[in-house]
């Protein structure tokens, strides 16, 4: 099929590879714009734009699809489908209607559940058993549209963000290939209207580990929000993030180290600390973290 791709951030480059290595045409890849980025802010390639450049794709990133001129130049490309995965930009009727099938997009989330923008960390924040994908057509709610096809996975135990996303963009990746192989006789399914959810965008302010809390919220806020924007505390007078955990059998003051192996007591329980990062470092493990940065049995942190 004749594909323009939409997409931006590395969650969208598997499904990229995967519509070229099955032999689909890409017209066009739209993504966002490349911004300044490191310590010389130059600016850079989002990864979609570096991995099309690298396959000999053209690129476009325009500010917006409102205007005619963009909407003129999406149609003229005579596309069969539109793929779109974490695109960033609105898409507006006109688009939606120009290709032959329309536009096409890969979810993180079982819909309707955790429509938005971060269904994969709010599915960890929630406690979520199980989350998947789904191959939705677009139309102008937010992620309204009928289903064409879904798939469910379990979230592991200890599974992060970060392990999640990557197992979702393979799996998306897969998922539409199929899609598109059987689009002639998919039959679009209406989301129901029980069980709607939003998974509003994650607020840098929910990121401070409150050990207050139950033990199994501090360790879905840890594993939620790993590695991105990452769950913070003071340790001493230094901000450090935890980006790995897995619930304890212990007890104590919330807040309070429990033994040398990174064990926090919580509100009515404990976390073991799997993974943190110093300001400034790189994230390690808690073996190579603690002997970088003494964490003895008895530190009252996050105050």
């Amino acid at each position: 099929m004749r594909i323009i791709f939409m997409g931006t951030p590395d969650f969208s480059v598997p499904v990229l590879d995967a519509l070229v290595e099955a032999g689909h045409e890409i017209a066009a890849v739209y993504c966002q714009p490349p911004r300044p980025a490191g310590r010389g802010k130059k600016d850079r390639p989002t990864p979609v734009q570096a991995r099309a450049d690298a396959l000999g794709l053209e690129v476009r990133h325009p500010k917006t699809l409102r205007n005619e001129d963009a909407q003129r130049e999406f149609a003229a490309l005579n596309a069969d489908v539109a793929v779109v995965v974490a695109y960033g930009l609105i898409l507006p009727q006109a688009v939606l209607d120009a290709p032959k099938y329309g536009c096409l997009n890969i979810h993180a989330s079982l819909l309707p559940r955790w429509r938005g923008a971060a269904p994969i960390h709010r599915a960890i924040m929630a406690g979520d058993a199980e989350t998947g994908i789904c191959i939705m057509q677009m139309e102008a709610g937010l992620d309204t549209g009928p289903v064409l096809l879904r798939e469910a996975t379990p979230i592991g135990a200890t599974e992060t963000t970060g392990e999640l996303h990557d197992r979702l963009s393979e799996m998306g990746a897969r998922l539409i290939v199929t899609a598109l192989n059987r689009l002639p006789e998919l039959r679009p399914q209406a989301q129901p209207d029980d069980g709607v959810t939003y998974a509003e965008k994650i607020d840098k302010a929910e990121a401070k580990v409150d050990w207050t809390r139950p033990t199994v919220e501090v360790d879905r806020l840890i594993r939620g929000l790993s590695p991105f924007p990452g769950a913070w505390t003071m340790i001493g007078e230094e901000r450090v993030k935890m980006l790995g955990s897995v619930v304890a059998d212990a007890q104590g003051t919330a807040g309070t180290v429990l033994d040398d192996r990174f064990t926090i007591a919580c509100g009515d329980g404990a976390v073991t600390i799997t993974r943190a990062q110093r300001a400034g470092k790189g994230a390690q493990d808690a073996e190579t973290f603690l002997r970088g940065m003494a964490v003895p049995k008895g530190t009252r942190i996050g105050e």
